[in-house]
């Protein structure tokens, strides 16, 4: 643990490098700490450090440290996949979630969102690259989702979230972003109101930013290397 405050330290001092070098402002990125696999002592040691927003993609896990950790004024972020079975424990336990790319799901949360609770806020996970293994609704089919979950209570739709595949180098990886980044610009044009692109994480955050990401998800890089139970 004692080694999460530099880290983090690293990681912020990268975002702002990518963010000068893009012209942007450091406020325009924010880190989203993704420290799945990881005890809440470590999520407590990077708060500790001045870390607010962390992402968790085993959702039983997760609510096991929101619960331990409900003290503190942590925002919680879904980054893994969502599937039916699991919808309740998202809208009653995160504040974000970054992985909606169906309609039934967002229908579920919307309707499992206790009242009391501040809409959930949501990113549209968009396949931009057309992997064959990887989630997220295609981009031709991305404005009639995101138009019908805008209308869904207790949902707030914020942007969209993507996960390329890794690419050869720099130029490559800003190739992929941009997709998202331009298919972001077309649903704004189409009359959303859409603020947020999640994209970027350690290995390719600096593409990630100077294609226009407004949050990068670090896990590895702030927390060291994972280690996944048998």
């Amino acid at each position: 643990m004692t080694m999460i405050p530099l880290q983090l330290g690293a990681v912020l001092a990268r975002i702002h490098a990518a963010c000068q070098a893009a012209g942007r402002a450091d406020d325009s990125v924010t880190l989203l700490a993704v420290s799945k696999t990881f005890p809440a002592e470590a999520v407590q040691a990077a708060f500790d450090a001045g870390q607010s927003a962390f992402g968790e993609n085993y959702i039983q896990e997760a609510v096991q440290k929101i619960t331990a950790l409900r003290h503190l004024p942590i925002q919680w972020h879904c980054i893994g996949p969502v599937q039916s079975n699991k919808t309740r424990l998202v809208a009653e336990h995160f504040d974000w979630v970054h992985t909606v790319d169906r309609l039934k799901i967002a229908q579920r949360l919307s309707e499992q969102r206790p009242k009391h609770l501040p809409p959930l806020q949501v990113c549209l996970q968009v396949n931009v690259d057309g992997g064959p293994t990887k989630s997220g609704v295609a981009p031709e089919d991305a404005l009639a989702l995101a138009q019908a979950v805008a209308q869904l209570p207790q949902l707030q739709l914020r942007g969209l979230m993507c996960i390329p595949e890794p690419a050869a180098n720099f130029v490559a990886e800003c190739a992929v972003f941009k997709r998202a980044r331009d298919l972001f610009y077309a649903l704004n044009a189409a009359g959303l109101s859409l603020d947020t692109l999640s994209m970027g994480m350690s290995a390719d955050l600096e593409a990630a930013i100077a294609s226009g990401s407004s949050m990068v998800r670090v896990g590895s890089a702030i927390f060291g290397s994972r280690h996944y139970p048998a």
